[in-house]
């Protein structure tokens, strides 16, 4: 009998010792599952952050220059309105020093333009356009004159883009419609 009892008390407590290194065991289970979880959080936030930071990177070096394109369209328009005042036949009857002073403002004017250009700058197309409220601003409703109504009449000042955003509206007048009020592109679609 004492073998017996020495038996079941071993045996006793081998299952009572089991018990609390299960517990254990499950708890270390736990905690692994927990930190494999923020881990890969962690992970997420990590290249979150990441695509983040590259898709500033990205406006940054696209969208730099946008201040000072913007200033630098006022002097091309400047240099246009200079152009514009000088009609066909006086500057057909101007002296050769007035038309080599015309040139250098014209080539001046062109390579301001290819400037821009090469910087992602680009004029918004507007001839034979409708009305888009995100790229124009009109300024005036005008008689259609056979044009349909919402369309583009006249550039008052041109528009300009950088890469896909708006840089400056076009100023424009606009068709007016039979009731006499300006349409949008939503206005059109119901």
């Amino acid at each position: 009998m004492a073998d017996n009892d020495n038996v079941s008390a071993g045996e006793t407590g081998s299952i009572v010792s089991g018990e609390p290194e299960q517990a254990e065991l499950d708890q270390l289970r736990a905690e692994v599952d927990e930190l494999k979880e923020k881990h890969l959080r962690a992970l997420a936030e990590v290249e979150n952050t990441r695509r983040r930071a590259e898709r500033d990177r990205l406006d940054a070096s696209q969208y730099a220059v946008t201040r000072f394109a913007r200033d630098m369209l006022t002097v091309s328009d400047n240099l246009q309105r200079a152009l514009a005042h000088l009609p066909p036949e006086a500057r057909a009857e101007a002296s050769a020093a007035l038309r080599a002073v015309l040139e250098g403002v014209e080539a001046t004017e062109r390579q301001l333009a290819a400037t821009l250009e090469r910087h992602g700058v680009r004029p918004i197309e507007t001839k034979d356009a409708k009305f888009d409220p995100h790229l124009h601003q009109a300024i005036a409703e005008v008689p259609a004159d056979g044009k349909p109504p919402g369309s583009i009449v006249d550039v008052v000042q041109t528009g300009y883009v950088i890469s896909d955003r708006l840089l400056r509206p076009a100023m424009v007048t606009v068709a007016r419609g039979e009731s006499g009020s300006l349409q949008t592109p939503e206005d059109s679609n119901r």
